[in-house]
């Protein structure tokens, strides 16, 4: 990668969430290697794809005891001090009649990328974007279900919701502090809207920006290696964190939660990979999950997780 953007080629790379497995596309090679990406800079787009009259859409939740296994392992975690903030996922099997490319074809995402048949993912949520020698990130943590009345704010000023976001947007200011001076945080709390078939959320972010440091500057891999993986989806600290979720959730991630960006030749944007869904032979399984505190209570954790099956198609 380093090397790629230093020559100052374009290219796309995925990078799963444990950051073994790291995969690059220069610009020629995207359509061959079945990908099919739709960032707001860039788009691999090729053609339009008609919906069924009928979208069918079945999710299978875990129960609420299942969920509570994992969940009392990180309050445990939480508890004895070792973290602080959790990201608890879970895989949960879905039905639908809807291919993984009329999905991607379909959403409404600033994020959207298919792969071989293998996931597809609608993020709304930007990693780092690199802009003329200036880094920027965007945290987003903290959702709401928008048709309940003030959810704006009612999300704001919810102190699990609030406490979980000053957490991430600290860990993402000293992430970025690694590879950049003069950072600083630029944008607090604002309120984005995503609509969905399904249900319309609220989510609250912010924007970080520093300046990137000398020896960083044209190096995207080592910026990469530095601050993954993303704060936003792991939690705090990391090192411990990364050793409790990985007892807890007891499934691989794989790519959910990894990071993928479009690298121009001069500027880069990229996206946490979040808003899953995984094909497993026949089976399809969507990612989801969110973060825990010690304020967080299990009944709205198993919530948020199951809010969060959706698909952005309306």
């Amino acid at each position: 990668m380093d090397e790629l953007s230093l020559q100052k080629v374009p290219y796309f790379f995925m990078v799963d969430f444990l950051a073994q497995n790291v995969e690059i596309f220069k610009e020629k090679e995207i359509e061959k290697s079945g990908l099919l990406i739709d960032f707001q800079n860039f788009s691999s787009l090729k053609k339009q794809h008609e919906l069924p009259e009928k979208i069918v859409w079945k999710s299978f939740p875990e129960t609420l005891e299942s969920f509570k296994s994992g969940f009392d392992k990180v309050q445990k975690n939480i508890r004895f001090g070792n973290s602080y903030l959790v990201n608890y996922t879970r895989k949960t099997k879905i039905e639908t009649n809807l291919t993984l490319e009329e999905i991607f074809y379909h959403s409404s995402a600033k994020y959207k990328v298919f792969y071989k048949d293998f996931f597809v993912f609608f993020s709304p949520e930007t990693f780092v974007k690199i802009i003329d020698g200036k880094i920027f990130t965007y945290p987003m943590k903290g959702t709401i279900d928008a048709s309940l009345e003030n959810a704006a704010e009612i999300l704001r000023n919810d102190k699990k919701e609030k406490a979980e976001h000053y957490t991430v947007v600290d860990l993402l200011r000293n992430d970025l502090s690694v590879v950049a001076d003069n950072v600083k945080v630029d944008k607090f709390q604002y309120i984005d809207f995503i609509k969905t078939k399904q249900k319309d959320l609220y989510a609250m972010s912010s924007e970080i920006s520093g300046i990137l440091k000398p020896e960083y500057n044209g190096k995207i891999g080592s910026i990469m290696e530095k601050i993954l993986p993303a704060g936003s989806i792991l939690g705090a600290p990391k090192p411990k964190t990364l050793e409790i979720i990985l007892d807890a959730e007891g499934y691989d991630r794989g790519y959910y939660t990894g990071v993928c960006g479009w690298f121009d030749g001069k500027n880069l944007d990229s996206c946490v990979m979040i808003r899953f869904i995984e094909k497993e032979g026949d089976a399809l399984y969507f990612k989801s999950g969110g973060g825990i505190t010690h304020m967080s209570r299990l009944e709205d954790e198993y919530q948020e997780m199951k809010n969060k099956i959706y698909v952005p198609i309306h």
